[in-house]
């Protein structure tokens, strides 16, 4: 398998489809509304959770068209069914967006990480869809294990940092002085990363 190129996506206000409406398409509807995405569902029947969230997406109960991956930047297929999948994958690529379908490797354009969050801090992994488990249990280990302190330390760099962009220095120079700081931080901090 050739090497995934892994990517953080800013989609506040860029559609997004999810095909299907059970608890897999709940949980990442929340995710993507969390993001800001401009979020469409088509499924005929909806689950509990995902219809407690309705009045936040656009809901179509109805069976999945083609015509439906028109304009979406990214498309999830949630139907559990691995033929609409590969459909869905079809004609989501004819009209430019990109495809996971969940537990669905032949038919994912890419695939969902699991991401530990720690304040702001982000960290994804991912086994390239082989071993999910993995990399649930992984990150599970990575939110009870990193120290709560990352997030302030986060906030703080984060402010530094715009500090020093609207200074004079130069690239090196501002990343020689970044650098000290974290450092200094961290041994404040008795951190180790």
């Amino acid at each position: 398998m050739t090497e995934m190129y892994p990517i953080f996506l800013k989609l506040e206000a860029r559609p997004v489809l999810v095909v299907g409406a059970g608890k897999v398409a709940w949980r990442k509807a929340e995710a993507l509304l969390a993001a800001g995405a401009e979020l469409t569902v088509v499924a005929p029947q909806v689950c509990p959770e995902l219809n407690q969230l309705a009045d936040s997406f656009t809901l179509h109960r109805r069976e999945w068209q083609p015509s439906d991956c028109d304009g979406a930047l990214l498309v999830i297929a949630a139907t559990g069914d691995s033929k609409i999948n590969a459909r869905i994958r079809e004609c989501a690529r004819k009209a430019g967006a990109l495809v996971n379908a969940v537990d669905d490797p032949p038919n994912c354009d890419f695939y969902l990480p699991a991401v530990a969050r720690v304040g702001e801090l982000r960290v994804a992994v991912s086994t390239q869809g082989k071993a999910p488990l993995i990399a649930g249990q992984l990150r599970r280990f990575l939110e009870q294990n990193l120290p709560g302190e990352l997030a302030e330390l986060v906030e703080l760099i984060s402010a530094e940092r715009e500090k020093v962009l609207a200074s004079d220095m130069s690239e090196e120079e501002r990343i020689k002085y970044l650098k000290a700081f974290l450092a200094a931080e961290l041994e404040k901090r008795d951190l180790q990363l």
